[in-house]
């Protein structure tokens, strides 16, 4: 609960600090929110063409997929908006700053900024819902699936940024770890060969993320439930305690910065 309680008052600064330039977050927000949205128009036209159906998703199969993945990346990058930059942190020194601090210092250094153009992301995907179809009984499981899949994608995000302290600068793989995460998420999961369905359930989870929400909301089912929430335990669990084991091989910069 004091976790919790960190998390909401950092919140609460960092939207205050975006509320001092309202007119360039909101432009940025409703900026992404727009740019994403010709999405909308892509998929319609190739369901146009290829028909009602593909690879066992319908049109309003695909929003709703495309709902959830943009909606958890978004919110991973307002709430927790250092996550990508863990390892600028770690290389840099910048990483003092946090462990000075008496709460735990991964949880203050990747809640200690926030991505504006993040909350369009979040905004389409409320968006993408509505038009989906899906239905307001889906609701719940539709805000389920977006807290779920916010912590997935922080939690791989850490794990792929912990190997700073392993093997140097790792800011590419972690780039890319993402976005293949963000891109698997995205596409009917039967287009992909098994080895790469295997892989989405197990080293790049991207299925929790999108693909098990969905399978909830068509047919509600208690153990494949259980079985969301615990993959999504034992993945923050692990980039939790990777983490901090990798903070044995931290070498301070001897960094002194002032944070406003």
């Amino acid at each position: 609960m004091k976790l919790l309680k960190l998390m909401f008052l950092y919140f609460k600064l960092n939207l205050a600090s975006a509320m001092e330039y309202r007119v360039s977050f909101l432009t940025q927000a409703i900026g992404m929110a727009i740019n994403n949205s010709s999405f909308i128009f892509f998929w319609w036209v190739a369901f146009g063409q290829i028909g009602e159906n593909i690879a066992g998703y319908t049109f309003r199969d695909v929003m709703m997929i495309w709902a959830l993945a943009s909606g958890a990346f978004g919110l991973a990058h307002a709430l927790f908006g250092n996550i990508n930059r863990i390892t600028q942190l770690v290389v840099t020194g910048e990483m003092d700053t946090y462990l000075t601090q008496p709460k735990d210092p991964l949880v203050s250094m990747i809640c200690a900024r926030t991505n504006f153009s993040s909350w369009g992301d979040v905004l389409y995907a409320v968006i993408l819902f509505a038009v989906s179809g899906q239905g307001w009984g889906t609701l719940p499981i539709f805000i389920m699936g977006l807290v779920l899949g916010t912590l997935m994608i922080t939690a791989i995000t850490i794990t792929a940024h912990t190997l700073t302290f392993y093997f140097g600068d790792m800011s590419l793989a972690g780039g890319m770890v993402t976005e293949f995460i963000i891109n698997f998420s995205l596409y009917p999961i039967g287009i992909y060969p098994q080895v790469l369905r295997f892989l989405m359930y197990t080293i790049l989870p991207a299925a929790f993320i999108s693909h098990v929400p969905l399978a909830l909301a068509r047919s509600f089912d208690v153990k494949l439930l259980l079985i969301l929430i615990g993959a999504t335990l034992v993945y923050c669990a692990f980039a939790w305690w990777f983490f901090h084991r990798g903070m044995r091989r931290y070498e301070s910069g001897n960094v002194i910065v002032t944070r406003l």
